[in-house]
């Protein structure tokens, strides 16, 4: 059951960031939950290494505080990707 809650923490995450982030993002909800997700990983992962968070401790805000800001790097990281397979 504890993976349904994380998943949810991602769309949310994703969805967050996917506001946050300027310019024009594309995708439905299938990318927003993918980007969400990896972002909840990439979050926890620096919340948890760097600033000694513990991420099991369930949903509160610093789990979603640290999930979107996960998002927002891994969106920033993905436009990068995009932009320069563009050029």
């Amino acid at each position: 059951m504890n993976w349904i809650i994380w998943i949810l923490v991602g769309l949310a995450s994703g969805a967050i960031a996917k506001l946050i982030m300027p310019g024009k993002q594309g995708g439905g909800f299938l990318p927003t939950l993918i980007l969400g997700v990896v972002g909840a990983l990439v979050g926890g992962f620096i919340g948890g290494t760097i600033m000694n968070f513990n991420v099991n401790s369930g949903f509160n805000i610093t789990t979603l505080f640290w999930a979107v800001i996960g998002a927002l790097l891994v969106s920033f990281a993905w436009s990068a990707i995009q932009r320069r397979t563009k050029a």
